[in-house]
């Protein structure tokens, strides 16, 4: 509750009559002034410094340069996020903070969309180990013999094995980077849910307590007009009906401005409230994003290694084709297919009469 101090002023001297000033948990001090020897007073206030969008408050850009970012040169978050700006699709405006939520649920959205990725990767390295292995099994050219015949052979055991090499890549990929990118995002949105919510609430409850703020200043508008009207009365005529009415409206004039404190103090103390919570949310939801980044990051240098690892084994199955090939020797082939069909080494002669 705000504070009334009935005998300070901003020199520690005494008010002038008919005024008051009262100070807020805060410690600032606002004047609201009454009547005195007849006649309005008009309160001295300070150059108005701030100014009032979507229901909170900023300063005005002369006294911008009063403030520093909490985190400099860091880009935070925290310090770029606070106003509300437009929304392109429609006529409305959206918060800071919602601007940071949709990029954490786009950033969901990619995840996924990276996961349904490295599932059709997986798909195709499965069909494609299939399709080895059954072309493996093709008894196409099995007929055929000596040094070709025995690289051949081998070049048709290589597909089987890379066959199974890349059902090993199929099946790391799932296990070791398509499930952690689903896993990591299982919970992402219910943690949004909770976020969003809670700083709705806080967003409502500002705005509800900035409407107080303005009937409250209204009604203490139209109080000081009802005393300066009672005062030109009192001027012109005096009775004691006319002073025993002046009395009322000041006092009246007084409760008005009393609430107009109130509803300011509580203000404050909801935008310092969802200023605190701007802060460590938006600081959590930048932590988030660098994890989630981080995450793929690691699962996807793990994808590059497992393709590594799968061209290595494939070099491996393919090597000792390339030795066996290397080794293909026609006058070999023609002396092992000789030995094996032939059918005798005497050559015919002419004939004697």
């Amino acid at each position: 509750m705000l504070k009334k101090l009935s005998s300070m002023s901003p020199l520690d001297e005494p008010l002038p009559r008919d005024w008051k000033c009262y100070m807020s948990p805060q410690g600032r001090r606002y004047y609201v002034n009454t009547i005195s020897n007849g006649k309005s007073l008009q309160p001295q206030h300070k150059q108005k410094n701030s100014k009032l969008i979507n229901s909170v408050t900023f300063p005005l850009p002369l006294h911008m340069s009063e403030q520093q970012l909490l985190k400099p040169d860091e880009w935070s978050y925290c310090d770029y996020f606070w106003g509300d700006r437009k929304d392109p699709q429609r006529s409305t405006t959206v918060s800071g903070f919602e601007v940071l939520l949709q990029k954490q649920l786009k950033g969901r959205q990619m995840q996924k969309e990276m996961a349904e990725f490295v599932r059709e990767r997986i798909r195709i390295e499965e069909e494609y180990a299939r399709n080895l292995s059954k072309l493996s099994q093709i008894p196409l050219a099995a007929h055929e013999e000596g040094t070709l015949g025995s690289a051949w052979a081998q070049l048709k055991k290589s597909l089987a094995d890379e066959a199974e090499v890349h059902l090993k890549f199929s099946s790391k990929l799932h296990s070791e980077v398509e499930k952690p990118l689903l896993i990591f995002r299982k919970n992402f949105k219910k943690d949004m849910k909770k976020f969003d919510h809670h700083m709705t609430d806080l967003r409502k409850q500002l705005a509800i307590r900035s409407a107080a703020v303005e009937k409250a200043r209204k009604a203490l508008a139209n109080r000081q007009k009802d005393l300066e009207l009672k005062s030109q009365q009192l001027e012109i005529k005096l009775s004691s009906k006319t002073e025993e009415d002046i009395k009322k409206v000041r006092r009246r004039s007084t409760l008005a401005g009393d609430d107009l404190m109130r509803c300011v103090d509580l203000y404050n103390q909801s935008q310092s409230k969802w200023f605190e919570e701007m802060v460590t949310s938006s600081l959590e939801l930048e932590r988030l994003e660098v994890e989630r980044v981080e995450m793929i990051r690691q699962h996807l240098c793990q994808y590059t290694t497992l393709r590594h690892e799968t061209d290595m084994f494939n070099q491996s199955t393919i090597e000792p084709v390339d030795k066996l090939l290397r080794s293909v020797d026609p006058a070999r082939d023609r002396e092992l297919w000789v030995r094996e069909h032939k059918t005798g080494e005497l050559r015919p002669v002419d004939m004697n009469i």
